[in-house]
């Protein structure tokens, strides 16, 4: 375990189905998304998500007294953390509405082995170590057979996959970053404030990108945009980030390897999204990353240990 990541000792089993259950719901929000712009507008559905869930997490604070309130000095960290967090839903965004709601999952997850690398230069203790290395080029050999997959693959679908792509590795800076200064912020904050700025962005990209607002609306996008906005957007990231906040990220991340497949298995039920043989590899490959480096086991040294800790 790093010094930095303050893991309690009480993860029980309640906390460890808390996990569980918030990794099954991110890794099904892609598909809910997806659904989604068959009504609306792709960046109209963001402002609509956000602006939906920051009123509830507003409620939230109002009825349970939660601190709202951010001190002078740490307007600038939550100001950076707010920015990145909207352009990397805008590339996501952009990105799921060219491709399959089952490549973007792969793709998205990514980001914990983008997590990993960054977190050796800028989060102190948090080492490259050989297991975590071997995890990482498992993460990225995954990614590889889902881009040299050409089974009914268009020019649009890769494009969408390099744009799902910048955006895990934006939302990897960002989720570093928020690791170095969390401890100065409550859970609704992080999840609050970043929300409230991505509303005007979204809006600006619709108003530039889409061609309509709205298409049609019917029960099945109600309830996928009840979905994203309660669930995911305001309940799921005050709980993940209340968990992270707690346990700390050894504990919690040793669910993320739910996440893609979730999204990979709803992406072909839900979806009827075609599931090829090089996208169950990658699937395989991401997974086995994801449990190489967050299985624990005795400690390893760092395979880098010079020009550490920036």
């Amino acid at each position: 375990m790093s010094s930095s990541d303050n893991t309690s000792n009480d993860f029980n089993a309640l906390s460890a189905i808390a996990a569980l259950s918030l990794c099954i719901m991110f890794g099904s929000n892609a598909i809910a998304i997806k659904i989604s712009f068959s009504g609306f507008g792709v960046y109209f559905m963001s402002c609509i998500r956000f602006l939906i869930a920051s009123l509830c997490l507003i409620l939230w604070a109002f009825v349970t007294k939660q601190n709202l309130r951010v001190g002078k000095d740490r307007w600038l960290q939550l100001g950076i953390i707010s920015i990145s967090f909207s352009l990397q839903l805008l590339l996501f965004y952009t990105g799921l509405s060219m491709t399959t709601a089952s490549r973007s999952a792969l793709i998205t997850n990514l980001q914990p082995f983008f997590v990993l690398f960054l977190a050796h230069f800028f989060i102190p203790g948090d080492n490259i170590t050989l297991k975590k290395l071997m995890g990482i080029v498992l993460g990225f050999s995954g990614i590889a057979l889902v881009f040299t997959d050409r089974a009914g693959v268009t020019e649009s679908f890769r494009s969408g996959d390099i744009f799902v792509l910048c955006g895990a590795a934006l939302w990897g800076c960002n989720a570093v970053y928020t690791k170095r200064v969390i401890k100065n912020f409550d859970a609704i904050q992080i999840a609050l404030y970043p929300m409230i700025v991505s509303i005007p962005i979204s809006m600006i990209g619709s108003y530039f990108f889409d061609d309509q607002l709205v298409y049609f609306v019917d029960a099945t996008m109600v309830a996928s945009i009840a979905y994203q906005s309660f669930f995911v957007a305001a309940f799921g990231y005050v709980a993940w980030n209340t968990l992270l906040k707690r346990y700390g990220a050894v504990s919690l991340h040793s669910f993320v390897f739910i996440m893609p497949i979730t999204g990979v298995i709803l992406g072909g039920l839900v979806l009827g999204e075609p599931l090829t043989g090089r996208l169950i590899a990658g699937l395989v490959f991401i997974v086995s990353g994801l449990l190489t480096i967050h299985i624990k086991q005795k400690s390893y040294p760092p395979v880098f240990p010079l020009g550490r800790n920036v």
